[in-house]
This record gives structure tokens, C-alpha cells and sequence, in this order.
């Protein structure tokens, strides 16, 4: 029986030696940080080149203009009071992701762990965290919502600007959800907690202008738009970190629109 059993050992030894060889070593597991295609740490001042009457003042209550708005969020945007929030104590709604990202200020980003990019706003004085990895059971909701991060490279991908010879380049995407209701611009422009933010986060240097940081952030909101809101937000890194500026959520009283004239 030994004599009969010793070859068939012999020869599973052999399979399971060559299976072992087959499979090779296991993948080296490496985060985030270590793994990161671009960087867009350091401190950023937003550079505001267009969309001045929403992003410089607080436009007159009810301008929805350029928003893809539905009937019941510009019922919304229409019954908004700003002394009402402000006696609530939700002057903060106009700082959640989709409206933060859009006002005038500095950004700081950080490492806050191998697999955890923090953003700090001056403005409103708010923290955003950017988590890579497998997502934890949601937990309550909150105004800046659970926040997803990947790094992805297209095949043809060479940067916003193609540079010879080609660098690898990549960018940062990141989604948002879980998060409380809120306003896309500091007038009342309602998003619901059904809302999700999607950024993507890229990076170049120019020569002689230094390092630049463009945010293309995409709200997808079934409650209150039609279609898919999308804008772009441009900020510059700075060597001088002295011009942080943090102050806490304050929103202007909003314009008052110049009244027609009426002929008597």
C-alpha cells in the first residue's frame, strides 16, 4: 500500500509546487499616499477668473441663473431668508462641498495618515477628509458628508497639458455623499441629502507661474436638479503660508437687483 501511495504523493507535491510558482509572489500592498499620482498638497489661494456675481457677493435671493433647477428647488431658492438661517444657526449650509470649493480663500492639504488626505477651508473655517480604501458603514449625516478618494490614470493620459517628453501624470477623484442639505451658492440654491458630489482633482506646473490646482466638481441632486450641475474652481500654491485667513461661516446680505422703471 505505501508503495502504491508514494508516487501519487510524489506527484501532488510536484502539482502543488507548480501551482505555488504559477500563482508567484502576492502583490505589494502600498497606500495611498506612497501610491499617489500627483501632488496637490501644500497651501492654495483660489484664483477667481469668471462667475464674479456668485462667488465675490451673495447674488440677489432667488438668481438660480446658469443652475440646472427644478421647479421645487427654485420654490426653495425663492422662500430663502438669511436672517432666518442666521437665527438658526445654519449659516454654514452655503460651506458644504459643492459651494465650499467656490469661495474666495485658501486651502491647506495635508497627509493626516497614509490613507487620509485633509483639506482645511479658511472659509467657514472647514475641515474635509478624503479617505482611500474600502468605505465604513455611513454614520450620521453631516455637512461635509463621507468622502471616497482613488487615484486613476487614463491609458493616454499626459496631464492637462501635454508636455514632451510625456510624464505619467494621474489625477484625484473623489465622491461625496451622505451629507446633510445644503446650498450650491451662499443665496439659498438648495442641494438635498439625496445629493452626491463628485470632484476630480488634477495638477500642473507652468513654467514661470508656478504650480496650479484645478477642482471639477459634478453635483448629481434627484431632488432638486435636472441634470447634473458641473463647475470648475482654479487655485495657485503659495510659498507663503502667512496669508491663511480662517473665519467662520458669514454670509453677506445678498444684492438687491435694480428695480425696472415704470412709466406712470
Amino acid at each position: 500500500m505505501i508503495r502504491r501511495l508514494a508516487p501519487l504523493v510524489a506527484s501532488a507535491a510536484v502539482a502543488a509546487s507548480g501551482l505555488v510558482v504559477a500563482q508567484g509572489p502576492r502583490p505589494e500592498v502600498r497606500s495611498a499616499r506612497e501610491s499617489a499620482l500627483v501632488d496637490i498638497t501644500g497651501q492654495w489661494v483660489s484664483v477667481i477668473t469668471e462667475d464674479w456675481r456668485w462667488r465675490m457677493v451673495t447674488p440677489p435671493k432667488g438668481d438660480t441663473s446658469s443652475v440646472p433647477i427644478n421647479a421645487a428647488g427654485r420654490k426653495a431658492a425663492e422662500a430663502w431668508d438669511l436672517n432666518a438661517d442666521r437665527a438658526r444657526g445654519v449659516m454654514c449650509r452655503a460651506f458644504g462641498p459643492p459651494a465650499l470649493i467656490r469661495q474666495p480663500g485658501r486651502i491647506r492639504i495635508r497627509w493626516e495618515a497614509a490613507d487620509t488626505l485633509r483639506l482645511e477651508f479658511d472659509a467657514g473655517m472647514q475641515v474635509r477628509r478624503f479617505r482611500f480604501g474600502a468605505p465604513p458603514p455611513a454614520g450620521t449625516r453631516s455637512l461635509q458628508g463621507d468622502s471616497r478618494a482613488r487615484w486613476f490614470r487614463q491609458p493616454q493620459n499626459r496631464g492637462i497639458f501635454a508636455q514632451t517628453p510625456p510624464t505619467p501624470g494621474g489625477s484625484l477623484e473623489v465622491v461625496t455623499t451622505n451629507l446633510q442639505t445644503g446650498y450650491l451658492r451662499p443665496n439659498g440654491v438648495p442641494y438635498s441629502e439625496r445629493a452626491v458630489v463628485k470632484e476630480f482633482f488634477d495638477s500642473f506646473t507652468l513654467a514661470g507661474d508656478g504650480a496650479w490646482l484645478i477642482v471639477t466638481t459634478v453635483v448629481a441632486d434627484p431632488d432638486y436638479l435636472t441634470q447634473e450641475f458641473v463647475i470648475s474652481s482654479q487655485f495657485k500654491k503659495e510659498s507663503d503660508v502667512s496669508r491663511w485667513n480662517p473665519r467662520r461661516c458669514e454670509i453677506p446680505a445678498p444684492l438687491v437687483p435694480p428695480r425696472t422703471p415704470t412709466r406712470e
